[in-house]
């Protein structure tokens, strides 16, 4: 029993059989998705008599917060969802859940679930724990607060209808870490808001460093970004920079749990420690350095984001970190990166930084010569594209589609099989300096360009599945059982892409092959001048 209870819904506990960019299976529609394919897919992190021995870092950054600002160890319990009742009783004070995606409202839950109109795992599970939580109360008469925070929270603030129903008596929106004790001290007292918003941030100093295990060895070394795209959150936060030292035990911590692995969290992994936020030219050398730190304790060190663009400014500093790792045709380093659009007036319009130290003209190109450096030294990038950027068009969008041909061809000749990407598309959700804009529906505003958009990056991931997943997953004995499972899915996913885009009028199978554009590998160290993208 605990007077803090700290969970998450078990979308966010399961640990996928360690199979790269499977944690986004939670945003799959649920009544789409076999059950017996979600839970043969699904592994669920360890307790220990309910305690999570692992845990999403948010839950443990909040844990570390609540017994610096004097909770007992005893009184704070980082739960398993699904034994979240055994700490639950006449002691507890406070329920709190940390969520990524609450109510499928994330830009790939609205892409997989036809823009909202279907319901996806995330909110289900999310449901599932809260009207369990809920049933303790109410069959005990307990008088705890359900409160929920983390980067999804926003969306419970948004369906307040949905908030009340569930009966959730507060919301937390921003970083707490400075301000934890305070905060659950106001929420049992009964003196907190029911929205609670946090307008500051905390200092490199009040952010602590985590004192139990986080979910597959993640550590953050930055938080917010600093390049200012429009339609994201996250770069809109003061840039922060953790100590390596801090690193460093953090680390440390999760090895000696038995995590061999360490996960670098940041928004763009090569603006570490940058020094010049004028044109983003990544600080390499504290790039570097950290990589160090991270390969004293085990080989398996990816980061979680990063900017093509800083790949492309120092393509040194990409080999000297593969080096550093052992990357090779055996050990690939994963990067999940934003390709946004291949268009240079939506990419200047809307993330004006996000080329730095190129130019927006030279986009295209920055695409394909970054996805040939980190390729080159078997980096692995997994992009996500944006549908229904508001001002886009179909100029625009075919102009995507093209480019992904383009890669895909260009690397394939370049560099034979180690070539490697995929692209994902997910749909617009208004966030950042875009919250007042229309949220994106595919089913009802798809148009032609945007639908050839959709089906060649999907083509592509399905070829991707057939020739990249065997080398991703060479160690991993899932694979037996999962890649026959993932290529008969990508196949009839396509299929259906083709019916029903035949269904809106646009039938690829009697298209004419889409052309690539007119933009060229160029192995050189610096660039400097533009390289407009053209059609042959």
């Amino acid at each position: 029993m605990a007077r803090i209870v700290l969970t998450a819904d078990e979308t966010l506990t399961s640990t996928y059989h360690d199979v790269p960019l499977l944690d986004f299976l939670g945003c799959a529609p649920y009544d789409k998705l076999p059950k017996w394919i979600y839970a043969l897919l699904d592994s669920q992190l360890s307790d220990e008599n309910g305690v999570l021995i692992q845990a999403p870092y948010g839950l443990r950054k909040v844990e570390a917060a609540l017994l610096r600002d004097g909770f007992e160890r005893e009184e704070v319990v980082v739960a398993h969802p699904r034994a979240v009742e055994r700490f639950i009783d006449e002691k507890t004070t406070v329920v709190a859940l940390y969520e990524m995606d609450p109510l499928g409202l994330g830009p790939v839950s609205m892409m997989f679930t036809n823009g909202g109109q279907w319901v996806n795992y995330t909110s289900v599970k999310f449901r599932e724990l809260v009207t369990r939580i809920n049933r303790v109360r109410e069959l005990k008469g307990l008088k705890f607060k359900l409160v929920v925070g983390g980067p999804g929270a926003w969306q419970l603030d948004f369906r307040r209808e949905t908030r009340e129903k569930l009966r959730i008596d507060h919301v937390v929106i921003g970083e707490v870490d400075h301000i934890a004790g305070e905060l659950f001290r106001d929420i049992e007292s009964g003196t907190a808001d029911e929205t609670i918003m946090v307008r500051s941030w905390p200092k490199v100093e009040e952010i602590p460093t985590i004192v139990a295990p986080s979910y597959k060895g993640l550590v953050e070394v930055m938080r917010g970004c600093g390049r200012g795209c429009r339609f994201c959150e996250p770069n809109l936060r003061v840039a922060r920079y953790m100590p390596p030292e801090r690193v460093e035990d953090e680390i440390r911590l999760n090895i000696s749990a038995g995590i061999d692995h360490a996960w670098l969290h940041s928004e763009d992994i090569f603006l570490y420690r940058v020094e010049d936020r004028k044109n983003f030219y990544p600080n390499a050398e504290a790039v570097v350095d950290l990589f160090e730190v991270a390969r004293k304790y085990t080989k398996n060190v990816n980061p979680t984001h990063g900017a093509v663009a800083g790949a492309l400014a120092v393509p040194d500093m990409i080999a000297r970190i593969s080096e550093i790792v052992g990357a090779g045709p055996n050990h690939w380093i994963g990067i999940q990166v934003g390709f946004e659009t291949a268009s240079p007036e939506l990419i200047g319009r809307y993330m004006n930084n996000k080329m730095k130290p190129f130019s927006p003209e030279e986009w295209p190109w920055v695409l394909l010569n970054g996805t040939y450096v980190l390729n080159k030294n078997y980096w692995f990038p997994a992009y996500t594209t944006i549908l229904g950027l508001p001002g886009d068009n179909d100029d625009y969008e075919i102009m995507t589609a093209r480019l992904i041909v383009t890669m895909e061809h260009e690397l394939e000749e370049r560099l034979g099989r180690r070539a490697h990407f995929t692209v994902t598309p997910l749909s617009f959700v208004p966030m950042g300096l875009l919250r007042d804009r229309e949220f994106y529906k595919i089913d009802d505003m798809i148009t032609y360009g945007q639908f050839l958009h959709l089906y060649y990056a999907w083509k592509h991931l399905m070829r991707e599945i057939a020739r990249g997943l065997p080398s991703v997953m060479r160690n991993n004995p899932f694979l037996i059982p999962f890649y026959p499972l993932a290529r008969l899915g990508a196949h009839v996913l396509l299929r259906q892409i083709e019916k029903w885009g035949k269904k809106k009028g646009y039938n690829v199978m009697r298209l004419d092959p889409l052309e690539g554009l007119r933009v060229d590998v160029e192995e050189h160290r610096w660039y400097g001048t533009p390289r407009l993208a053209e059609a042959y």
